[in-house]
């Protein structure tokens, strides 16, 4: 039985709207994903070099991680540094990976919960490394190595990015800055554009991350924030290489794309031709030459 011409032009009618609709939902995708296009920091000082998560560090041994020892290690063996930075109580920035030191230090309480005084009672797993100033690394770094520098901020507070970029606005070596909060970046874009700045990103649901509701994380997760926060670098999670907003940064808009973290050197060969710029962890890279 033919069917009635006025179900025929309804049928119609919704097939051309998903025509029109899906090539502008497209469009608006796009556009959502894009990272700064024009006036991008030139990459070149980040390439070419390994970074050394948290510096180059073992938990087991007199070298922990974000410690001075492990920056040292990091500095004498050429690495690039990768570090987190975040304020104490007294609004002093330490480097320190965790919001709480629970895990580092065997201690149940939060970074800015403590003064800079009572953090340096605690040890960083059982050494006698203490958790330590950013002054204090970038007086030991001294611009020998180029360091991505990750900022630890919950909420929408962006006083530690006052406050490193009033320490940072004299440091004389090659420095990027990180976040996953896109409060952080668009600080920088909005206070310090010539500052080479990235978004970190991870497939939070995979990962099971459950501090906010699943759609928050499903936006940052597909980078639809970049329109807002005009990130110049797009820093991901390396087990997730194949996600469509980040190789769609990477290969069309040619934004550098950062791996976190590689744990083999497997890992660092698979992924060589999906990054631009590698930080690892745990296992020490085979030389090239």
């Amino acid at each position: 039985m033919a069917r009635p011409a006025k179900e025929k032009f309804h049928m119609g009618h919704f097939f051309m709207t998903l025509l029109i609709a899906i090539p502008a939902l497209f469009a608006l995708y796009l556009f959502a994903i894009m990272p700064r296009m024009r006036n991008r920091p030139d990459p070149r000082p980040f390439m070419d070099r390994l970074y050394a998560h948290r510096g180059l560090h073992d938990n087991d041994g007199d070298a922990p991680e974000n410690s001075i020892n492990a920056f040292q290690k990091a500095v004498d063996a050429g690495y690039g540094i990768e570090l987190d930075i975040q304020l104490t109580a007294d609004d002093v920035l330490v480097v320190c990976h965790d919001f709480d030191i629970l895990r580092v230090c065997g201690v149940d309480k939060k970074v800015r919960d403590l003064t800079y005084e009572e953090l340096q009672e605690y040890r960083i797993f059982d050494t006698d490394q203490t958790i330590p100033k950013f002054s204090d690394v970038l007086k030991l770094v001294n611009g020998r190595v180029p360091l991505i520098i990750e900022y630890k901020v919950p909420g929408a507070d962006t006083k530690t990015c006052r406050l490193a970029d009033e320490l940072l606005s004299s440091y004389q070596g090659t420095y990027c800055v990180e976040s996953f909060n896109p409060a952080v970046v668009l600080w920088y874009r909005c206070h310090r554009s010539e500052v080479f700045r990235g978004f970190l990103s991870d497939s939070f649901i995979r990962e099971g991350y459950r501090d906010y509701p699943k759609p928050a994380y499903e936006v940052l997760h597909h980078l639809l924030l970049n329109f807002l926060i005009k990130p110049d670098f797009i820093a991901y999670d390396a087990k997730y290489y194949n996600d469509l907003s980040r190789r769609i940064c990477k290969e069309i808009y040619k934004a550098p794309s950062v791996a976190w973290t590689i744990k083999s050197q497997r890992e660092l060969e698979e992924r060589a031709g999906d990054f631009d710029i590698f930080i690892f962890d745990s296992f020490l890279p085979e030389s090239k030459e």
